[in-house]
């Protein structure tokens, strides 16, 4: 009995990191791809940041969860940051366990304060700062080194459930 019990829990618990059905399965491979996609797909240059339009065929929010729900393939015009930072659709992992294609969100406040990018690797070995890709007021698409979830702020690094590998 003791068995069957422990079985059901565990499989409440898998049932629990599978993700939602409108997120499809995304290698990291092809999420960062697609996030790369966005720094020159406005004339060449960047897609511009606005949380009330939407880009491309696609049509995906042109703020910075609607990017990242882009790169991911969760369905347009894409989630919320306070929506990618929980389950369904992320899990919680140790800053130090972030590989690419791994979320670093900020989901505390409002529409105007929280934040979320594209981990790519790390800028150093000892970890003090990394590459992003992210959609941000004014400059649009960038890729650059940031130190969000490094210390002395409200950033988390989350892992998306439907990337694989």
């Amino acid at each position: 009995m003791r068995v069957l019990a422990m079985a059901a829990a565990v499989l409440v618990a898998l049932s629990t990191l599978v993700a939602p059905a409108y997120a499809a399965s995304v290698s990291r491979q092809e999420m960062i791809n697609r996030a790369k996609t966005w720094l020159t797909a406005s004339n060449g240059g960047p897609v511009p940041y606005n949380q009330n339009l939407y880009w491309g065929a696609e049509g995906y929010r042109q703020d910075c969860s609607g990017y990242v729900s882009m790169a991911a393939r969760i369905g347009a015009p894409g989630q919320r940051t306070v929506e990618l930072a929980k389950a369904p659709f992320s899990t919680g992992i140790a800053t130090n366990d972030l590989r690419w294609g791994d979320i670093v969100v900020d989901p505390v406040g409002d529409g105007n304060t929280r934040h979320v990018v594209i981990f790519d690797k790390w800028a150093d070995p000892y970890k003090t700062a990394y590459y992003a890709y992210e959609q941000r007021d004014i400059h649009g698409t960038t890729y650059r080194v940031l130190r969000y979830g490094l210390g002395g702020d409200q950033y988390v690094a989350r892992r998306l459930t439907n990337v694989t590998g």
